[in-house]
């Protein structure tokens, strides 16, 4: 495939940032002709699904045009940045099925470089150093209807602020009490552009530098000119950094770069009923609302990988999201129906009882086992069969047996008192007699199996009403289930005055103990399946064991959100 070939032409309008590469390898305009994009996050938070998105946007497109996509941490603020999250954001970009170009990058790798770019800009008179302090740099900055006021710091000599520079980065001053400012137009209608910062004083360790520096880039400074270094042809970013595109360029005019990427805009992907705001996930961590980045609840990559969701799902859901320049709300609903598309198809299947009614054979022995088999998917042969053990005691769902025999089999299509039901990939069965407590509670059904039923059907007389799931009582194992439902009750969880935790479902997690099919022990961690008539469940990747099953609840079969926003 050439490099101006996209899958698309084949089918699919491409998208505008797709139309724009392709009019840029036509006119020669993308050195060599290759395409080179960057996904750059910000180390100071797990990647939410917002990331993946554009992820999947950035790392696409390079696929897309053979070009290459490159990893990159904007790592300008050590306070708030941690190792953690470097080592979590390369796993999660990992397990999304992407890999990026050459080693990760860092714009700390970049610090010395953007060092003697800040000195270039106070040798041409474009750059100086200011010693007001926050809030008064505030006032004086104006807003969209008052101009700004120039820095009574704005006209000292290059001599004067080379040298203050060099006391600020030898540590000379505490933080907050100088920094150095780009000398652009205090009076220009875009804020941006008005003497915006590009060196403010921190000291505190870097996780990648260390103690070598006191003074950091600001991310406007730093961020085109990791672009330019890296030969990024084509810098995609969220609409919010629109506004800084005229400060983007103005770096790329005034300075040494070599190369000179173009950034362009798409809209966000907003998610009802979700929350992505770093600050307020990490509030739902620190107030412990959920158990941590990865809490199956959580919007986070790792929170959505635990639930349960593919990284086939993520990229569907990104693909069916589609990119704009206009902003929206995606219904969560998509991302739902893309992961119970994906395990659909390909989950393998199993049975898991979650209210056990016992059930004794009454014509089988003590001790005696059938091993039953059954296909792993049925549309899936390649996926082999399992082994079910029918033995003398077995456990079916409480709701799937009702005394009253007279219910209509349209209506109850289960096992009633004195008729027969068909057990999943077994027997026929009838049911004999009901044994209760004193209470008055059914606690045990006696049925008797009908021979000759297994894979064949039954003699004319006997008449199932349908089929049910079970689990052998004796040989089944008894596992965890974690319930999860969405986090939020409110589809605008965090778009109105109200503080948005008072939103939270209080149904978003329930622990139920089931009884599972006996090989479901030893499934590895993160594999998922379709338990029958429940729902599809993975394997939490770090509490499951053979000795102590948990399976997390990724999905309904059904939606069963649909028209609750409406009721909001």
């Amino acid at each position: 495939m050439s490099n101006s070939e996209s899958p698309k032409a084949a089918g699919k309008p491409k998208n505008f940032l797709e139309q724009i590469i392709d009019r840029d390898l036509a006119e020669g305009k993308v050195p060599n002709g290759k395409i080179i994009t960057r996904f750059p996050p910000e180390p100071n938070g797990f990647l939410h699904l917002g990331h993946a998105t554009s992820i999947c946007l950035n790392f696409g497109l390079a696929e897309t045009y053979n070009g290459e996509c490159n990893l990159r941490f904007d790592d300008t603020n050590p306070e708030k940045e941690e190792q953690v999250y470097v080592d979590a954001i390369q796993e999660d970009v990992k397990w999304l099925g992407f890999n990026w170009s050459g080693d990760v990058r860092y714009a700390s790798s970049y610090f010395d470089t953007f060092y003697e770019w800040a000195l270039h800009l106070i040798r041409e008179g474009k750059a100086y150093v200011d010693f007001q302090d926050a809030e008064t740099m505030r006032e004086t900055k104006g807003n969209f209807t008052k101009p700004g006021v120039n820095s009574p710091w704005r006209d000292k000599s290059v001599d004067e602020n080379l040298a203050e520079f060099e006391n600020m980065r030898l540590g000379k001053y505490d933080e907050g009490k100088a920094c150095l400012r780009a000398k652009i137009d205090m009076q220009s209608g875009n804020m941006n552009m008005r003497d915006p910062v590009l060196y403010r004083i921190r000291k505190v360790p870097h996780h990648q530098t260390g103690d070598k520096w006191c003074i950091y880039p600001s991310y406007d400074f730093a961020h085109g000119q990791e672009d330019a270094i890296e030969g990024v042809t084509h810098s995609i970013c969220t609409l919010e950094f629109e506004d800084h595109k005229p400060l983007y360029e103005w770096f790329l005019d005034n300075l040494p770069v070599p190369a000179r990427p173009r950034q362009y805009e798409f809209a966000r992907t907003n998610l009802n009923y979700v929350v992505t705001s770093k600050r307020k996930l990490k509030r739902l961590v620190d107030e412990k609302v959920v158990d941590g980045w990865d809490d199956p609840r959580m919007p986070t990559v790792s929170g959505m990988r635990r639930r349960g969701y593919t990284p086939t799902s993520i990229r569907k859901f990104s693909e069916m999201v589609g990119v704009s320049r206009t902003d929206g709300i995606a219904d969560f609903s998509m991302l739902e129906h893309a992961i119970r598309d994906d395990l659909n198809n390909n989950a393998a299947r199993a049975m898991a009882v979650l209210d056990p009614l016992k059930v004794v054979i009454t014509n089988m022995a003590e001790g005696e086992v059938q091993d039953m088999t059954a296909a792993a998917h049925p549309n899936k042969p390649e996926l082999g069969e399992r082994v079910l053990p029918f033995t003398r005691e077995l456990y079916i769902d409480r709701e799937d047996f009702n005394e009253d025999n007279t219910l209509s089999r349209k209506k109850f299509k289960r096992l009633v008192t004195g008729e027969y039901i068909r057990l999943r990939s077994t027997y026929v069965i009838k049911h004999e007699e009901t044994i209760k407590d004193d209470n008055g509670e059914i606690v045990e059904i006696r049925c008797s199996y009908v021979p000759g039923t297994v894979g064949e059907n039954p003699p004319e007389d006997v008449k199932p009403r349908g089929v049910i799931h079970w689990v052998s009582a004796s040989h089944g194992t008894e596992a965890e289930l974690r319930m999860y439902d969405r986090l939020f009750n409110h589809e605008a969880p965090d778009r109105g005055e109200e503080d948005f935790l008072t939103h939270i479902n209080p149904n978003s997690l329930s622990v139920k103990t089931a009884w599972v099919e006996p090989s479901l022990a030893n499934a590895a961690p993160e594999q998922g399946f379709q338990f029958e008539r429940e729902g599809y469940f993975v394997a939490d990747r770090f509490d499951h064991t053979p000795e102590k099953p948990v399976f997390n609840l990724t999905i309904g079969l059904k939606d069963t959100w649909a028209g609750k926003a409406g009721n909001q």
